[in-house]
């Protein structure tokens, strides 16, 4: 059986997910906070710090949104092998509690054909028991090589990088074993631990979770654009345009894209200078 397109249009159930303060530590230390200072973000490490008010990662809403609370919905057959976390962003109404419960559901929103692949892009809505308004908002895309040739093309993405230097440049480091601490969120994908798996995938080795990336940069980002605040944080997106190997050092290169400094553009390289994270956009609340 191939690809369902008549998955598009589809929703879940809605099931609670539900985080422990434990948990939003265990995320924070898997993108990498506190590893190359940890005395420098202990309110995302920490939840006994005096003086210090345990804070979560707002990254961490993609991780309750679609890898808990996302209900397997019927897109059809393929090599789970040969998928890859294409694109996505997060959107956040208010801070996530230190812990707490969501009630989520998630819908297929198109199914695209891209020559050598399809494009499988859904949305999660995450809200608080009893609520309306959602506290998270996800949109995630995943491409399936080999499953592509079926007509339906998607909607084109109008991002630019600006035609100058970026204002910023900031560093980010993975550590080797990132994706070991990563995967302890709920990502058990052998892609990214498994040398068999990673070769039956045309990768020379593992590679580091996309998500572990992202979480990587949402995080160096929020510290640098807003000092860490998380309630002034309002969505970060970006395409995953290379794999990520754990022990790279990663370069963000960050351009200001509106004259209250609330939007961002960015893009991330590695160390050989390729682009990882393309398309990257970064939006603040005003202080």
């Amino acid at each position: 059986m191939p690809l369902n397109l008549d998955a598009v249009g589809t929703t879940s159930a809605p099931s609670i997910v539900e985080w422990t303060a434990e948990e939003a530590l265990i995320y924070a230390l898997g993108v990498g906070a506190g590893q190359d200072d940890p005395l420098k973000e202990l309110a995302f490490t920490t939840e006994n710090t005096h003086g210090v008010e345990q804070r979560v990662l707002p990254t961490f809403g993609v991780v309750l949104n679609q890898f808990r609370g996302t209900r397997r919905l019927d897109i059809g057959t393929f090599d789970p092998a040969m998928l890859v976390h294409a694109e996505q962003s997060v959107e956040l109404s208010g801070a996530l509690p230190a812990s707490g419960a969501l009630e989520v559901v998630s819908t297929v929103t198109g199914i695209y054909d891209k020559g050598s692949g399809a494009l499988v892009v859904s949305e999660a809505t995450g809200t608080p028991p009893g609520g309306v308004v959602p506290l998270v908002v996800t949109r995630s895309s995943l491409f399936i090589r080999g499953e592509g040739g079926f007509g339906v093309r998607g909607p084109k993405d109008a991002w630019a990088a600006p035609e100058r230097d970026a204002e910023i440049v900031l560093e980010a480091s993975t550590r080797p074993d990132q994706a070991l601490l990563y995967r302890l969120s709920g990502d058990h994908n052998p892609l990214h631990t498994d040398p068999a798996y990673a070769a039956r995938a045309g990768f020379p080795k593992p590679i580091l979770h996309g998500m572990a990336t992202y979480g990587v940069v949402g995080r160096v980002l929020l510290n640098a654009l807003a000092d860490g605040d998380i309630e002034r944080f309002a969505g970060m997106s970006g395409r995953f345009s290379k794999p990520v190997f754990p022990g790279e050092r990663l370069s963000v290169q960050v351009w200001t894209a509106d004259e209250g400094g609330l939007e961002h553009l960015f893009r991330v390289a590695n160390d050989c200078d390729e682009v990882v994270l393309d398309r990257g956009t970064f939006t603040l609340r005003a202080a």
